[in-house]
């Protein structure tokens, strides 16, 4: 009965979202479908910057390593959220000013077109991998729920996300992640009370989680040390992740553009704490983490039908709002910086993007069924590959196109030889995959690498110029 009545929610809610998509379909030109010509007012922007990242990661990987971990889980997605959040408002002024508006424009400007390019690949794989990671949160979500095969679920949730995404753009995906936000928001809080109603005191909670071997289960600092790879490696490329500048330039102006990031700042710490929160309350309502997750089973086994069918649209509405966002800013970087179609053709060309990047991201989620391993994935791509040159392109005028070059080739093929250790090539490490070390000599091998070729070759003043004072302009 209740996984009916939810059923029969999702198919409500789906409809309404295939109507929305449907009938806002007014984009003209690439501007119109990808930042809904600049005309969105910073609160709806906001909204939509927050479904971005409260994703599957938010709504489900967080209780699950809260109830294990304890409140030291805030470092997992919390902590990064909120950093790079804070990078995005200092930044998002210099970003709006810029007569460019995408990440791949930007770069192609300051440095050359091939590295704009190359860029612009390397956010294509960004996006399509972290899209796979919502496609295995929905295909879990939905498989646990719904009794289903993992496969059937994944693709009934990624088909919905394709459906109202194609036609609506990105003034499409603002509207409909407006109301995934409410629905997430309440069935949030509804989650949270039902844990708490259930849980006992601090004391005993602590004392519970002692009995099972953590101590310092309620204590923010205990084992910083082992989340500071999440936090560095998350943060630096969530902080230049396309879609969330996408977001910043779609805004009127500077003005909205910093008011929208900061918003979205102060948010993202109740929001993310009171998932945390619930995964903590259910210590005492089960011995180890359920098959289907902590969310799931709260769901399940402590809310009437109706309010489960709420919650469980609710968190497909968390999972789907930020893949549309993912796959719309693939596909912003196929057909702008890649195809490079603009006016009507960029219309025709954005749908068919949308589909491609859809589609390579569900066959991502189907072979590897791990959104932190997906999600790690994809970080490392952008943050040795790509963080570094666009970063630089905004502070230093003596770097140039040869050192873009040079750290975009060396941050990439130190993440692919990771990649294969991670596969099993037989390599023994000075330090542990996925871990700080990895990702600081990372970042170090590229910035060393960006300037000493940068030095060593003739200085692009000239255009440096050009760029950086659009950047200063009040």
């Amino acid at each position: 009965m209740p996984q009916l009545v939810s059923i029969l929610a999702l198919l409500v809610y789906f409809v309404i979202l295939i109507y929305l998509g449907f009938k806002d379909r007014q984009a003209k030109s690439s501007s119109d479908y990808f930042f809904a010509g600049q005309k969105l007012p910073f609160w709806a922007l906001s909204i939509t910057f927050i479904a971005s990242w409260w994703g599957a990661g938010s709504a489900l990987s967080s209780a699950d390593l809260a109830f294990a971990e304890g409140l030291g889980a805030f470092w997992y997605y919390g902590v990064p959220v909120l950093l790079s959040s804070l990078m995005i408002f200092l930044l998002s002024g210099a970003i709006r000013r810029l007569p460019y508006k995408t990440q791949g424009e930007m770069m192609e400007a300051r440095y050359s077109p091939l590295i704009g390019r190359l860029i612009s690949w390397f956010i294509l794989l960004f996006m399509t991998f972290a899209a796979a990671s919502q496609v295995v949160g929905v295909g879990k979500f939905f498989s646990d729920y719904l009794n289903i095969s993992y496969e059937a679920a994944a693709i009934i949730g990624t088909s919905i996300v394709v459906c109202y995404s194609l036609f609506g753009g990105f003034r499409g995906v603002v509207l409909t992640d407006i109301i995934q936000f409410v629905l997430l928001l309440l069935s949030a809080l509804i989650v949270f009370f039902a844990a708490w109603k259930h849980a006992p005191g601090l004391g005993e909670i602590a004392e519970i989680a002692a009995r099972r071997g953590n101590a310092d289960y309620l204590a923010f600092f205990s084992r910083w040390q082992d989340y500071v790879a999440y936090v560095l490696s998350f943060s630096l490329a969530w902080a230049v992740q396309a879609n969330i500048w996408q977001r910043v330039t779609a805004a009127k102006s500077v003005r909205d553009a910093r008011l929208m990031s900061f918003l979205s700042f102060i948010l993202f710490i109740p929001l993310y704490l009171i998932v945390v929160w619930t995964g903590i309350f259910a210590i005492a309502s089960y011995s180890e983490v359920p098959v289907a997750g902590i969310i799931p089973a709260l769901v399940s086994n402590q809310l009437s039908p109706v309010l489960a069918s709420l919650v469980f649209v609710g968190i497909s509405a968390a999972i789907m709002s930020t893949m549309d966002s993912l796959i719309n800013t693939g596909a912003l970087s196929l057909t702008v910086d890649l195809w490079q179609k603009h006016g009507n053709a960029a219309v025709r060309s954005s749908r068919l993007a949308t589909a491609l990047v859809s589609g390579v991201a569900l066959l991502i989620g189907l072979k590897i069924r791990s959104i932190l391993e997906i999600t790690w994935i994809a970080s490392d791509f952008i943050t040795t590959g790509t963080l570094i040159p666009l970063v630089m392109g905004f502070v230093w005028r003596r770097g140039n196109s040869k050192g873009a070059l040079a750290s975009i080739i060396v941050g990439f093929l130190y993440t692919i030889f990771h990649l294969a250790v991670s596969l099993g090539m037989p390599i023994d490490l000075p330090y542990e995959l996925h871990s700080a070390g990895q990702i600081g000599l990372g970042l170090a091998i590229s910035l060393t690498t960006y300037i000493l070729f940068s030095l060593l070759t003739p200085a692009e003043y000239e255009r440096a110029d050009a760029f950086i004072k659009f950047t200063m302009k009040k």
